[in-house]
Parts: C-alpha cells; structure tokens; sequence
C-alpha cells in the first residue's frame, strides 16, 4: 500500500487506533470472512488433504503477523549473522515479492530487483550469503540446496503464513505498532490472529523500545550505523558513522521506498539533518528516479539502494544509510536448540 494517497492514510489510521473505531467496525464483517478461509485452509493442512513439505536442511521461518514492514528483512541478516557465529552455515530463501517473473532464480551480484525481488537482493549484498528465491519456497530450497551443499541450515524471508513449506522454528517480528486494534484484515492490520500463547518452537522479536503485544518476546534495538556513498556501497564499502557531518547543515533529500518511511525520516532527523521527505510506495521499482533534478543531497535506505545503479544519479550524491540490527548471540542459540540435525 501507498502510505501517502488516497485512503490508505485513514484505514492505516483506523488499523492503529487502541480501539475498533466505526470504519473498523464497518470493514469487521469482511474479517469474518477472512478469518474463515484462514481456518479452512489451516484445516485442509491438518486433515492431511494439503501437505506441508520439508526443506532439504532445517529451517528456521522469519516473519510477521501484521501488515507491512515490522523489520523482518533486517532480522533476516542479523539471524544470519548470529547463525554463523554459532558455527553454522546458513542460506536464505524467499518469494521475492514484487519481482517482474515467476522462474526460480538464485542472487548474486550481478542480479536485479526486478527479476529477484528487492529483499532478497539486498539480504545477499548484505550478509553475503547464498539466496535462492521461487514462486514456490520449496524449490527455492531445494535449488539452493543444489547450489551450496555445505548449507546447514535455512531461513525464510517471509512465509509465516505460508503452511506449504514446513518449519522447524519460527520468528514473529513486531514493531511499535505491535497490533494495531487487534482485528484481522481489512478491519485491521493482521495477517492472523494474535494468538493468546506463543506456539511451539516460536521466538517474538520486538523491533522498538519495548514490547508491543503481550507475547513474551526479546527486544531488539535498531539503529542506523552511519551513511556511505552510492557507488561505494555497491561495491561493498561499509557506512560510515562519522558521515553525517556531510550532511549536517544542508537541504536532504530523504527517499523512502518501505511501508512505513516515516520511521527512516525520524531515524534521519535524529542525526540532526534538515530533511525534504519523500515517501513512495512500499518496493517502489525506482524505473524513475522520484527526486527532483536540482537535488544535490539524496538519502535512501538499502532496500531501495538495491534498485539503483550509481551511473542513473546524474548530479545528485546520493547516500545509502543502512539500518543495523544485533541480535544476542542466546536468540540464536534458542532457535538452533529447536533445529533438527542437518543431514
């Protein structure tokens, strides 16, 4: 969803309010219906008439119950990091949401947005590390699998709804926003019901302050780490935290592709920089760059620096400010302990 045209603002509006507000209540007879397929489709799984299917390595789910982005990419790079402080090998596979094909195609550098999704490139460039991504995740698993037999473990970018793909762990990741009003789609943000006890083998992993539901869960303090060059963070180069006296002082431009941006603009603004924001789409395809052409000063996060080459920019500096997770290595050792042994 556009969080900035149309109605979008006021149904986002109404999601987050503490109570069910009239045009919640309005839209509830649709979350009726929705919670019905949920369940339908759950019951095809339990009754043996769908099946789930197992990875060729165990693996570990990353997700979220709500709509729109709660950190679940960034939790993706710290858990691999942490896996590979264990003394593990990870891979990662996704969907790839937003990609303009349905093939089976495995990230390197040399791949693009459009043809891999934008998350799973960045997760590659990122953490350097093997990503497969298919319409269907299991054979995303499997083609990684394939590719890289010294894989001892896997992570899903997504899929918490996803019941095809089996898991041996899972990760439910929330923001400040933790619920919302508390009601499924469209009366309000969740892809599921919030349940009243985590489920088996279940990590919360809480991206703001303090929790945000009442599941038990760890919190996870996210910051931005500094900012470095375009071209020098395709090329690998890390953000430096001492860069943003570059920008302290001058007009900014501040672009944002993700679902919620202004979490990026405040993240900006408490660096002290002087912000002209720009909000678009979440997974916004950047065909176009959306700044205007005098703009001398550019800011964006990973996931939309994955979508643009240096040699598009023209003029404009554009800066990448990546956003840093850490995760304690005892998270890791937690899902690990759940994972069965690599065969």
């Amino acid at each position: 969803m556009n969080p900035g045209h149309g109605w979008v603002p006021t149904l986002l509006a109404a999601w987050q309010r503490p109570q069910p507000d009239l045009l919640a209540r309005t839209l509830q007879p649709l979350s009726w219906l929705y919670r019905g397929l949920l369940a339908g489709r759950r019951a095809l799984f339990a009754s043996g008439l769908r099946h789930s299917e197992r990875a060729p390595r165990p693996l570990i789910v990353v997700g979220n119950l709500v709509v729109g982005g709660a950190g679940k990419t960034p939790t993706v790079i710290a858990l691999v990091a942490v896996l590979r402080r264990l003394g593990h090998t990870p891979g990662v596979v996704s969907r790839g949401y937003g990609r303009g094909d349905r093939a089976t195609r495995l990230v390197d550098a040399r791949s693009v947005a459009a043809h891999v999704g934008d998350e799973p490139l960045l997760i590659h460039l990122r953490a350097r590390v093997p990503v497969a991504v298919a319409r269907r995740r299991i054979d995303a698993a499997r083609a990684l699998c394939d590719a890289h037999p010294e894989l001892d473990v896997l992570v899903a970018d997504d899929g918490l709804q996803h019941l095809a793909l089996a898991r041996d762990a899972q990760v439910i990741v929330f923001d400040e926003r933790g619920a919302g009003n508390g009601l499924l789609l469209p009366a309000g943000p969740l892809r599921e019901p919030l349940p009243d006890t985590l489920p088996a083998r279940t990590l919360v992993l809480y991206n703001a302050a303090q929790p945000s539901t009442p599941l038990p869960g760890h919190v996870v303090q996210r910051a931005l780490v500094g900012v470095v060059a375009l071209d020098r963070w395709w090329q690998g180069d890390t953000a430096d935290p001492q860069g943003w006296d570059a920008l302290r002082g001058r007009r900014v431009v501040a672009c944002a592709g993700t679902a919620v941006p202004q979490r990026f603009f405040s993240m900006l603004q408490a660096q002290g920089l002087e912000l002209e924001p720009l909000a678009l789409p979440d997974h916004a395809d950047f065909d176009r760059l959306p700044w205007a052409d005098h703009a001398q000063d550019v800011v964006v996060t990973e996931k939309d620096a994955v979508k643009i080459r240096p040699e598009r920019v023209g003029r404009a500096r554009v800066w990448v400010a990546p956003l840093d997770f850490r995760l304690d290595d005892a998270v890791g050792q937690a899902l690990v302990h759940w994972l069965p042994p690599a065969t």
